[in-house]
Protein backbone atom coordinates (compact mmCIF):
# COMPACT_ATOMS: atom_id res chain seq x y z
CA UNK A 1 0.00 0.00 0.00
CA UNK A 2 1.34 3.39 -0.94
CA UNK A 3 1.86 5.66 2.04
CA UNK A 4 1.94 9.43 2.22
CA UNK A 5 1.83 12.31 4.65
CA UNK A 6 4.85 11.13 6.57
CA UNK A 7 4.18 7.36 6.55
CA UNK A 8 6.66 6.28 3.90
CA UNK A 9 7.38 2.81 5.23
CA UNK A 10 6.32 0.38 7.90
CA UNK A 11 8.32 2.23 10.55
CA UNK A 12 7.75 5.80 9.46
CA UNK A 13 7.08 6.82 13.06
CA UNK A 14 10.79 6.46 13.69
CA UNK A 15 12.87 5.33 16.65
CA UNK A 16 11.13 7.65 19.10
CA UNK A 17 8.00 5.57 18.63
CA UNK A 18 9.54 2.14 19.13
CA UNK A 19 7.31 -0.02 21.35
CA UNK A 20 7.57 0.96 24.99
CA UNK A 21 10.19 3.67 24.53
CA UNK A 22 9.88 5.96 27.53
CA UNK A 23 10.18 9.72 27.74
CA UNK A 24 11.16 10.74 31.26
CA UNK A 25 10.37 14.42 31.11
CA UNK A 26 8.25 14.60 34.27
CA UNK A 27 6.96 12.50 37.15
CA UNK A 28 4.63 10.53 34.87
CA UNK A 29 6.47 8.38 32.32
CA UNK A 30 5.13 8.63 28.78
CA UNK A 31 5.00 5.49 26.67
CA UNK A 32 5.20 5.54 22.89
CA UNK A 33 3.82 2.65 20.84
CA UNK A 34 4.30 2.18 17.10
CA UNK A 35 4.11 -0.57 14.50
CA UNK A 36 0.50 -1.60 15.26
CA UNK A 37 -1.58 -2.45 12.21
CA UNK A 38 -5.27 -2.44 11.32
CA UNK A 39 -7.16 -3.21 8.13
CA UNK A 40 -8.29 0.31 7.40
CA UNK A 41 -7.14 3.10 5.11
CA UNK A 42 -8.86 5.81 7.15
CA UNK A 43 -7.06 8.55 9.03
CA UNK A 44 -8.53 8.96 12.47
CA UNK A 45 -7.66 9.82 16.05
CA UNK A 46 -8.66 7.80 19.11
CA UNK A 47 -8.88 8.87 22.76
CA UNK A 48 -9.16 6.70 25.88
CA UNK A 49 -9.38 8.54 29.19
CA UNK A 50 -11.74 6.35 31.21
CA UNK A 51 -9.04 5.27 33.68
CA UNK A 52 -5.98 6.77 35.36
CA UNK A 53 -4.25 6.46 31.99
CA UNK A 54 -4.49 9.10 29.28
CA UNK A 55 -4.12 7.31 25.97
CA UNK A 56 -4.19 8.80 22.47
CA UNK A 57 -3.73 7.05 19.12
CA UNK A 58 -3.43 8.06 15.49
CA UNK A 59 -4.42 5.66 12.70
CA UNK A 60 -3.12 6.33 9.23
CA UNK A 61 -3.40 4.03 6.21
CA UNK A 62 -3.44 0.88 8.32
CA UNK A 63 -0.73 1.84 10.81
CA UNK A 64 -1.44 2.94 14.38
CA UNK A 65 0.82 4.88 16.74
CA UNK A 66 -0.07 5.87 20.27
CA UNK A 67 1.10 7.72 23.35
CA UNK A 68 -0.12 6.95 26.83
CA UNK A 69 0.78 8.02 30.33
CA UNK A 70 -0.55 7.90 33.85
CA UNK A 71 -2.38 11.19 34.02
CA UNK A 72 -3.69 11.54 37.55
CA UNK A 73 -6.34 14.21 37.00
CA UNK A 74 -4.58 15.82 34.02
CA UNK A 75 -6.34 14.05 31.13
CA UNK A 76 -7.89 17.21 29.71
CA UNK A 77 -4.54 19.00 29.93
CA UNK A 78 -2.51 16.21 28.30
CA UNK A 79 -4.67 14.64 25.59
CA UNK A 80 -4.55 17.28 22.85
CA UNK A 81 -0.78 17.91 23.13
CA UNK A 82 -0.30 14.15 22.88
CA UNK A 83 -2.37 14.05 19.71
CA UNK A 84 -0.44 17.03 18.34
CA UNK A 85 2.81 15.18 18.94
CA UNK A 86 1.53 12.16 17.01
CA UNK A 87 0.32 14.34 14.15
CA UNK A 88 3.58 16.26 13.97
CA UNK A 89 5.63 13.09 13.90
CA UNK A 90 3.47 11.77 11.05
CA UNK A 91 3.64 15.05 9.13
CA UNK A 92 -0.10 15.63 9.41
CA UNK A 93 -2.49 18.26 10.71
CA UNK A 94 -5.88 17.83 12.36
CA UNK A 95 -7.45 18.94 9.07
CA UNK A 96 -6.35 15.64 7.50
CA UNK A 97 -8.38 13.50 9.93
CA UNK A 98 -11.42 11.65 8.56
CA UNK A 99 -13.00 10.49 11.85
CA UNK A 100 -12.55 10.40 15.63
CA UNK A 101 -13.02 7.45 18.00
CA UNK A 102 -13.21 7.54 21.78
CA UNK A 103 -13.50 5.21 24.74
CA UNK A 104 -17.15 5.59 25.68
CA UNK A 105 -17.01 3.78 29.00
CA UNK A 106 -17.89 2.62 31.48
CA UNK A 107 -15.26 4.17 33.68
CA UNK A 108 -14.50 7.44 35.41
CA UNK A 109 -17.42 9.80 34.78
CA UNK A 110 -15.06 12.73 34.34
CA UNK A 111 -12.77 10.74 32.07
CA UNK A 112 -15.66 9.66 29.85
CA UNK A 113 -16.86 13.23 29.47
CA UNK A 114 -13.33 14.35 28.57
CA UNK A 115 -12.91 11.73 25.82
CA UNK A 116 -16.37 12.38 24.39
CA UNK A 117 -15.84 16.15 24.53
CA UNK A 118 -12.47 15.90 22.79
CA UNK A 119 -13.98 13.78 20.02
CA UNK A 120 -16.89 16.15 19.59
CA UNK A 121 -14.65 19.21 19.63
CA UNK A 122 -12.43 17.84 16.86
CA UNK A 123 -15.29 16.48 14.79
CA UNK A 124 -18.02 19.12 14.98
CA UNK A 125 -16.19 21.91 13.17
CA UNK A 126 -15.02 19.55 10.45
CA UNK A 127 -18.15 17.45 9.98
CA UNK A 128 -16.33 14.23 10.89
CA UNK A 129 -18.04 11.03 12.04
CA UNK A 130 -17.49 9.95 15.64
CA UNK A 131 -17.68 6.49 17.16
CA UNK A 132 -17.67 5.45 20.81
CA UNK A 133 -16.08 2.14 21.83
CA UNK A 134 -16.83 0.23 25.02
CA UNK A 135 -13.99 0.42 27.52
CA UNK A 136 -14.79 -3.15 28.58
CA UNK A 137 -14.42 -4.29 24.98
CA UNK A 138 -11.15 -2.37 24.75
CA UNK A 139 -9.88 -4.28 27.81
CA UNK A 140 -10.84 -7.55 26.13
CA UNK A 141 -9.01 -6.48 22.98
CA UNK A 142 -5.95 -5.43 24.95
CA UNK A 143 -5.81 -8.70 26.91
CA UNK A 144 -4.89 -10.87 23.93
CA UNK A 145 -7.25 -13.65 25.07
CA UNK A 146 -10.31 -15.02 23.26
CA UNK A 147 -12.65 -15.31 26.26
CA UNK A 148 -12.40 -12.38 28.63
CA UNK A 149 -14.21 -11.26 31.75
CA UNK A 150 -13.53 -7.51 31.87
CA UNK A 151 -13.81 -6.03 35.34
CA UNK A 152 -13.22 -2.36 36.19
CA UNK A 153 -13.35 -0.75 39.62
CA UNK A 154 -16.54 1.32 39.76
CA UNK A 155 -15.95 2.62 43.31
CA UNK A 156 -18.78 2.38 45.84
CA UNK A 157 -17.93 -1.33 46.35
CA UNK A 158 -19.01 -2.19 42.81
CA UNK A 159 -17.38 -3.10 39.50
CA UNK A 160 -18.21 -2.60 35.85
CA UNK A 161 -18.37 -6.13 34.53
CA UNK A 162 -18.85 -7.95 31.25
CA UNK A 163 -17.91 -11.27 29.65
CA UNK A 164 -16.84 -11.09 26.01
CA UNK A 165 -15.91 -13.77 23.51
CA UNK A 166 -13.91 -13.13 20.36
CA UNK A 167 -15.48 -14.31 17.11
CA UNK A 168 -14.63 -13.93 13.44
CA UNK A 169 -16.87 -10.85 13.39
CA UNK A 170 -15.50 -9.23 16.52
CA UNK A 171 -16.32 -9.35 20.21
CA UNK A 172 -19.63 -10.86 21.33
CA UNK A 173 -21.13 -10.05 24.72
CA UNK A 174 -21.84 -13.23 26.67
CA UNK A 175 -22.71 -11.21 29.77
CA UNK A 176 -23.83 -7.66 29.03
CA UNK A 177 -22.07 -4.71 30.65
CA UNK A 178 -23.38 -4.06 34.14
CA UNK A 179 -22.48 -2.39 37.40
CA UNK A 180 -22.57 -4.96 40.16
CA UNK A 181 -21.14 -5.91 43.54
CA UNK A 182 -18.15 -8.14 42.72
CA UNK A 183 -19.21 -10.99 44.98
CA UNK A 184 -22.51 -11.34 43.09
CA UNK A 185 -21.09 -11.01 39.56
CA UNK A 186 -22.35 -13.88 37.35
CA UNK A 187 -19.87 -16.37 35.96
CA UNK A 188 -20.04 -16.91 32.18
CA UNK A 189 -20.82 -20.43 30.93
CA UNK A 190 -18.08 -22.72 29.70
CA UNK A 191 -14.35 -22.88 30.32
CA UNK A 192 -11.28 -20.93 29.27
CA UNK A 193 -12.27 -17.52 30.67
CA UNK A 194 -9.56 -15.07 31.70
CA UNK A 195 -10.13 -12.00 33.86
CA UNK A 196 -8.71 -8.60 32.93
CA UNK A 197 -8.99 -5.16 34.47
CA UNK A 198 -8.25 -3.37 37.71
CA UNK A 199 -11.33 -4.77 39.42
CA UNK A 200 -9.34 -7.95 39.98
CA UNK A 201 -6.59 -5.99 41.71
CA UNK A 202 -9.10 -4.86 44.32
CA UNK A 203 -11.34 -7.89 44.73
CA UNK A 204 -9.12 -10.87 43.93
CA UNK A 205 -9.55 -13.34 41.09
CA UNK A 206 -13.31 -13.84 41.75
CA UNK A 207 -12.87 -17.54 41.08
CA UNK A 208 -11.12 -17.24 37.72
CA UNK A 209 -7.91 -19.20 37.34
CA UNK A 210 -6.02 -16.51 35.49
CA UNK A 211 -6.43 -12.74 35.79
CA UNK A 212 -4.53 -9.76 34.41
CA UNK A 213 -5.38 -6.86 36.74
CA UNK A 214 -2.86 -4.56 35.05
CA UNK A 215 -4.68 -4.57 31.71
CA UNK A 216 -6.45 -1.28 31.02
CA UNK A 217 -8.32 0.15 28.03
CA UNK A 218 -5.99 1.85 25.55
CA UNK A 219 -6.40 4.12 22.56
CA UNK A 220 -4.72 1.48 20.40
CA UNK A 221 -7.43 -1.02 21.34
CA UNK A 222 -10.08 1.65 20.70
CA UNK A 223 -8.56 2.30 17.25
CA UNK A 224 -8.43 -1.42 16.43
CA UNK A 225 -12.08 -1.83 17.37
CA UNK A 226 -13.21 1.40 15.72
CA UNK A 227 -11.53 0.84 12.35
CA UNK A 228 -13.90 -1.77 10.85
CA UNK A 229 -16.94 0.05 12.24
CA UNK A 230 -15.87 3.35 10.74
CA UNK A 231 -15.16 1.62 7.43
CA UNK A 232 -18.68 0.17 7.61
CA UNK A 233 -20.14 3.66 8.06
CA UNK A 234 -21.15 3.21 11.71
CA UNK A 235 -19.77 6.59 12.80
CA UNK A 236 -22.38 9.10 13.98
CA UNK A 237 -22.76 12.85 13.90
CA UNK A 238 -20.60 14.38 16.62
CA UNK A 239 -23.61 15.92 18.34
CA UNK A 240 -25.03 12.43 18.91
CA UNK A 241 -21.91 10.98 20.54
CA UNK A 242 -22.37 10.16 24.22
CA UNK A 243 -20.56 8.31 27.02
CA UNK A 244 -21.80 4.93 28.23
CA UNK A 245 -22.01 5.38 31.97
CA UNK A 246 -23.77 2.06 32.86
CA UNK A 247 -24.38 3.53 36.34
CA UNK A 248 -25.96 6.95 36.78
CA UNK A 249 -25.15 7.42 40.47
CA UNK A 250 -21.88 8.81 41.81
CA UNK A 251 -22.53 8.07 45.51
CA UNK A 252 -24.65 5.88 47.76
CA UNK A 253 -26.63 7.11 50.75
CA UNK A 254 -25.52 5.87 54.17
CA UNK A 255 -28.52 3.52 54.21
CA UNK A 256 -27.59 2.07 50.83
CA UNK A 257 -23.99 1.55 51.94
CA UNK A 258 -25.16 -0.23 55.09
CA UNK A 259 -27.12 -2.74 52.99
CA UNK A 260 -24.10 -3.65 50.86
Amino acid sequence: MARGDGFENAHALGDDFAPDAVARDDRYAMFFHGGQYIESAMRFAAFETSSEWCSVALALDGEVAAIERRAGHRHSELALPMLEELLTNAGLTVAKLEAVAFGAGPGSFTGLRIACGLAQGLALARGLPVIGISSLEAIAQESGAARVVACIDARMREVYYSALEKTARGWREVIAAQCIAPQTAPRPPGEGWMGAGNGFALYGDLGFGKVLPEVHPTAIAVAQLAAPRLEAGEGVDAAKAAPMYVRDKVAFTQQELARR
